[in-house]
């Protein structure tokens, strides 16, 4: 007897159908590395769906860049890049420094230097990575001027890069004394003179970076108190004022592009 051709099986109800995964959602069957995407888009949609970053994060990331944007655009970037790894090699080194000018600091840096693992590169890091940020912000600011970066609208952006300035050079100057050796001793007496020569605001600037008439045991704890925990947080919201107005202004073609697309203002008038 011929065998009858096998139908096929009749589709189940719709209420026992499994339904078709959602966008961003795994139905169990790709894989484990599948899975795992669909988990971090779940998460990032779940904290997008409280907080609405998304549209902040394309504010930020997406915008028009000018034409003939070169090498010089990214020291900003760098600048930031330095400042991010002064604090991270900085909060390691507090973990492990004593302001106290009785032996105590000298000791603290001693020990971080010779006895912790991986202590003296971090040092090291810290310590060239602060003249590394203040060249950087020195080409960084040159660069503004030389574009003509500072004019309107940009002027309030040119305000604080130049306090971020100050302040940068402000923290080498109190980070100078921490290690609390003769040099360090010696260079921030003179330089805490310097300041008192100031005109009106001199000598109570260098009575305030000494926290008294003479240079004493408080001094250290002044200069550490300004260096961890004052002009971070002062950089830290003036970085982000900054970024802010690059953002919402963007940023400014080369002076070169200029003249090529105005020819006119090329000519000479004699």
């Amino acid at each position: 007897m011929p065998k009858l051709p096998k139908l096929p099986a009749p589709p189940l109800p719709a209420a026992l159908q499994e339904p078709p995964p959602r966008p961003g959602e795994s139905n169990g069957k790709g894989g484990p590395i599948e899975d795992a995407k669909a988990a971090g888009i779940n998460v990032v949609d779940w904290v997008d769906e409280r907080t609405s970053l998304s549209g902040a994060g394309r504010w930020l990331m997406f915008r028009k860049v000018p034409k003939g944007t070169n090498w010089f655009y990214t020291l900003g970037s760098a600048t930031m890049f330095a400042f991010l790894s002064q604090a991270v090699t900085g909060v390691f080194l507090a973990m492990y420094y004593r302001p106290d000018p009785a032996g105590g600091a000298y000791e603290s840096i001693r020990h971080v230097t010779n006895e912790v693992f991986l202590g003296q590169f971090v040092r090291g890091m810290h310590k060239w990575g602060s003249s590394v940020m203040v060249i950087l912000v020195f080409l960084h600011m040159g660069r503004t001027f030389l574009f003509g970066a500072y004019k309107y609208p940009r002027e309030l952006n040119w305000v604080i890069g130049v306090v971020l300035l100050i302040l940068t050079m402000v923290m080498s100057f109190t980070g100078y004394l921490l290690p609390f050796d003769q040099r360090a001793y010696w260079a921030t007496i003179v330089g805490v003179n310097i300041n008192g020569t100031g005109p009106l605001i001199g000598p109570y600037l260098s009575d305030f970076l000494r926290a008294g008439p003479e240079f004493g045991a408080t001094t250290l704890s002044r200069f550490y108190a300004i260096h961890m925990l004052l002009l971070p947080g002062a950089i830290v919201a003036l970085i982000g004022a900054h970024l802010y107005l690059v953002a919402k202004l963007g940023t400014t073609a080369p002076p070169w592009m200029k003249a090529e697309q105005n020819p006119e203002l090329r000519k000479v008038d004699v």
